[in-house]
This record gives structure tokens, C-alpha cells and sequence, in this order.
């Protein structure tokens, strides 16, 4: 079920995001646009009230409910971000407005953006973390929340495999363009 809700959170995400700006761009109406896209982030808190009321009726904790947590802390994290990247490309589809950004390609300007992009995937990092802890201890059962102790570290190993990965390989050696 929670999967399901899931699924619906994240479809619910792009439905909101697009009709927000479909309503700006293509219908030209900015204040309808502007109140559907403030809607966007109430798409999470219908998904953090399913994963609290699955937990409070006593479900054990499984993938799903730490998939709900990852799914919330990166969706905090970057969903600023998305929403701007959706904004550039319809303003530039139906408004006329400038290309949209590219990240820079080469050098310390690539390394800044790896950066600047793992600063928010600790970001979702922590805010999943937090939301993974404040679950377990909602519970209060060592043994209905084993999994969800076990998503902090698979989330920790992943933000860490993320910053050699990415940015500190970028700062170490940055590329160059090619010839």
C-alpha cells in the first residue's frame, strides 16, 4: 500500500509541478501558476501522513518506509532545484526566455557545482536521517524498526560513495575540455 502512495506522491509531484506551470506559460495566468506551484511541496506531506499512519497502526517497518524517508529528505533537498529546472525550460518552450543554465562542463566551475549539488544531497542525507530517527523512536520498537536504522547507513555509505565520487574527484582532478 505504502508503495503505492509512494508511486501516487511522486506522479502527484510532476501533475502539480506541470499544471503550475502550464498555467503560467501556456495559459498566461502567473497568480494560478504561482498557487499551484506552492502546492508542490503538499504533495510530501500527504506521503510523510500515509508513512506515520501505516507506522502508528502498527505495521513493522520494511523497504517502504525507508524509501518514504529518503524519498522526503531529497525531495526538501532538491526540489527547489527541480522546480527551477522545470521553470527555465517551460519559460523558454512558451515564453520566450532565455536557454536555459547548463552546468559548467570543465574545471574548478564543474567542481564548485559538484560542490554545491552534494551540499544538497547532505542536506536530503540529514533530513532523511532525521526523519528515519524520529520514526524509529514514534515506534519505540527496537525489532518493528531494525530496517529503518538500516537505511541510515545504506543512505551514509551512499552520500559518502557521492562525495569521492563526485566532487572531491572533481576538486582532485578536474577535467579539462577536450581538443
Amino acid at each position: 500500500m505504502l508503495v503505492a502512495v509512494i508511486v501516487g506522491c511522486e506522479i502527484g509531484f510532476w501533475v502539480v509541478l506541470a499544471a503550475g506551470l502550464l498555467a503560467r506559460y501556456v495559459l498566461r495566468r502567473p497568480r494560478l501558476g504561482a498557487a499551484l506551484l506552492v502546492c508542490v511541496p503538499l504533495v510530501d506531506v500527504v506521503l510523510l501522513a500515509a508513512t506515520a499512519l501505516d507506522l502508528r497502526r502498527g505495521a513493522t517497518a520494511d523497504v517502504t518506509h525507508g524509501l518514504a524517508a529518503a524519498y522526503l529528505g531529497f525531495s526538501v533537498a532538491f526540489g527547489h532545484s527541480m522546480v527551477r529546472w522545470a521553470d527555465q525550460r517551460f519559460a523558454h518552450w512558451f515564453a520566450g526566455g532565455p536557454p536555459p543554465v547548463r552546468p559548467p562542463k570543465h574545471g574548478w566551475a564543474r567542481a564548485r557545482y559538484e560542490w554545491r549539488e552534494w551540499a544538497k544531497g547532505l542536506l536530503g542525507w540529514a533530513v532523511s536521517c532525521a526523519l528515519l530517527g524520529a520514526a524509529i523512536l514514534y515506534v519505540g520498537d527496537a525489532e518493528r524498526t531494525a530496517v529503518l536504522r538500516s537505511w541510515i547507513l545504506t543512505l551514509t555509505v551512499a552520500i559518502v560513495i557521492w562525495l569521492v565520487a563526485f566532487p572531491v574527484w572533481e576538486t582532485v582532478f578536474p577535467s579539462r575540455p577536450k581538443r
